[in-house]
């Protein structure tokens, strides 16, 4: 089951563009809280409160505890604006969760004992990740942060497809609902066979012949 983590915001009154520029030359992150049959409600966080934690996996895939003003609210995050170029978190939207209603949640995918395989270490095999993370389905307390993915028996030539993920108890993965043809492969090993340059022609094999200059005939 994941941690949950605590996000300290407050209330705001004022919205708009406007005042989304007054906050964010303060220094804040306008924000949005919806769902589980509530009103909206506006929010303010500190950038570096939201800076630091968004350098974490588990900022947009687990439970967090989100503290407005004291009152504490189970939230997901939903959405958010980056500055196109700047370490600039623009705007973001929470989503309050229900503990006794499923969600859906892409959880990120942990890679373990790709080197000590086979396939990692036979030379000429690549080991492609087609997956980064993987979209769940399962009630908020059985949420994991992540799920794992023991590599340490791949050889060359194996796939592993969605099917063959070890997940924990009570969750699901969405795409297997959808039918066979969404079992897709989540980790391939290929052998890369390196292309052998062929030697060039001999110079004089490879030129078309010149035609030899005609001879004129010597008139007395």
């Amino acid at each position: 089951m994941t941690q949950t983590h605590e996000i300290k915001a407050q209330g705001r009154k004022d919205e708009g563009k406007g005042a989304s520029r007054r906050l964010r030359r303060a220094s804040f992150v306008p924000a949005v809280v919806y769902g589980a049959g509530q009103a909206p409600e506006s929010i303010q966080i500190e950038h570096n409160t939201i800076l630091l934690a968004a350098k974490n996996e588990w900022f947009f895939s687990s439970i967090l505890d989100l503290n407005v003003d004291g009152k504490v609210q189970k939230v997901l995050v939903r959405d958010w604006q980056k500055h196109p170029f700047k370490q600039l978190m623009m705007h973001m939207d929470f989503l309050r969760v229900n503990e006794n209603e499923a969600i859906r949640v892409s959880v990120p995918l942990h890679f373990l004992n790709q080197e000590k395989s086979p396939a990692g270490k036979t030379s000429g095999v690549v080991v492609s990740h087609n997956l980064t993370e993987v979209e769940i389905s399962c009630l908020p307390k059985d949420l994991p942060e992540f799920i794992e993915l023991d590599l340490a028996d791949l050889k060359p030539g194996d796939i592993v497809h969605l099917s063959e993920l070890k997940l924990p108890a009570n969750v699901e993965i969405v795409a297997l609902h959808l039918g066979e043809s969404h079992d897709i492969p989540v980790v391939t090993a290929n052998s890369v066979q390196e292309e052998v340059e062929e030697a060039p022609a001999d110079a004089e094999a490879a030129a078309p012949a010149s035609a030899a200059p005609a001879k004129k005939d010597d008139k007395k």
